[in-house]
């Protein structure tokens, strides 16, 4: 048990009278007066110093401390001393070690946590710095949509913190501190006729992309990645083995997002337009670093390359392709709506509308939790009201009416 020791005062009991009496120390005047000392879970010996006329406040200190090691939620005061951008170093390790995300999470905590809160301890983190951040994010024109995954960073790295014992709480999980949520937007789908005017929009050379998009469901770095060798031409199915991204300026190969590969039923006439289009471009093997610059080199028969016979980079394809088709095809482009993950909203919507279940498109479209495929596009499932109608009437025969039909 630990106890609250005063420097600047000492009791002397006198050996004859036995009377104990109160005297000053060498200390007093001198630095603080009281300091707590006490024993940590691990036996070693601790203290904390508080001034003159805080002594309650050490005796509350010694208790709390004491409560905490016994409910085994003993934090080191000088634990959550450590530097913010100190400690995001190590937390960094601890995340995915993919490279493009770790690339992704390197940007986003260096640019926008690290100039905020580098220079505070962990322990110096409270709910109106982070409140102060917020407002500094809307101040800045961030959107909702950005400042949420900021946000999120944020709290993982102290979640970290907490579990190594260098914090008591997580001050982003505080009630008080609202998290930035963008407001709920409803998928959209393409008209069917959409989707043909930029298909015939696009130069011939990119019109897979329209097709393996809305036709196989397929992310804009799969498609680049996609090979006719993964045609599965008995089972009629698609393999999705690769995706094509960029790791620090350069193109690598790597597994599809979340490292989930997976096959998904080919239409005849995609693999129509497919053939077709391999006649006038045959597939060119192409050599990229697998994951990172400087991976093991792969080299693959790509179904769309460049000109130049190399694989596709997704932002020179986004201006330089994409949205010149929409010109073209006398369409106006809308930021939100109009990037090629379009087309995945587009194969979902028309499997639901004939038939698949949420789960099977969950695994059509690579996602790791149907829970997910079913909150983004539970408003494009078919109606059941004319089911239950139909159920209710096999119990309550509905009337005819003057026009022959039944009511409803």
């Amino acid at each position: 048990m630990g106890h609250v020791q005063d420097r600047w005062w000492k009791e002397v009991k006198d050996p004859e009278t036995k009377q104990v009496t109160r005297v000053k120390t060498d200390l007093y005047g001198k630095g603080l007066r009281y300091k707590v000392r006490y024993f940590d879970p691990q036996g070693n010996e601790k203290s904390k110093s508080f001034p003159d006329r805080q002594k309650k406040a050490a005796e509350n200190f010694l208790l709390e401390v004491e409560s905490d090691k016994l409910e085994g939620k003993y934090v080191d005061p000088k634990a959550g001393e450590v530097k913010f951008e100190v400690y995001v170093e190590s937390w960094f390790g601890g995340q995915s070690q993919d490279a493009a995300t770790q690339e992704n999470l390197r940007y986003q905590v260096n640019k926008r946590l690290v100039p905020f809160f580098g220079k505070s301890s962990l322990k110096a983190i409270d709910i109106p710095m982070v409140r102060s951040w917020i407002s500094g994010m809307t101040e800045d024109e961030l959107s909702l949509t950005y400042q949420q995954p900021l946000f999120d960073r944020l709290s993982s790295i102290l979640n970290a913190a907490v579990e190594e014992r260098k914090l008591h709480a997580n001050v982003c999980k505080a009630r008080s501190v609202q998290r930035p949520s963008p407001p709920e937007r409803r998928v959209k789908p393409w008209p069917e006729k959409r989707l043909h005017s930029v298909r015939l929009a696009l130069p011939t050379r990119y019109k897979p992309a329209a097709v393996l998009g809305a036709g196989a469901g397929m992310r804009q770095g799969e498609i680049f990645g996609f090979s006719p060798d993964d045609i599965d031409r008995e089972a009629r199915e698609l393999h999705i083995v690769r995706q094509v991204r960029i790791v620090k300026n350069t193109l690598v190969f790597a597994l599809p997002k979340s490292k989930k590969e997976r096959s998904v039923p080919a239409g005849d006439g995609v693999l129509d337009e497919l053939d077709d289009y391999m006649e006038e471009f045959p597939p060119i093997a192409v050599t990229l670093p697998w994951e990172k610059p400087g991976g093991r080199p792969v080299t693959v028969r790509l179904l769309m390359t460049t000109p130049d016979k190399n694989a596709c980079r997704r932002q020179k394809f986004n201006m330089g392709v994409w949205r010149p088709a929409f010109a073209r095809a006398g369409l106006t482009y809308v930021t939100q709506d109009d990037g090629m993950h379009a087309l995945r909203h587009l194969y979902a919507s028309v499997q639901l509308e004939n038939g698949v279940s949420i789960k099977a498109l969950s695994v059509n479209l690579g996602h790791s939790d149907p829970g997910f495929t079913l909150r983004v596009y539970t408003h494009l499932m078919p109606s059941s009201g004319d089911k239950s109608r139909k159920a209710a009437n096999a119990l309550f025969k509905p009337k005819r009416r003057a026009d022959g039909l039944e009511t409803a």
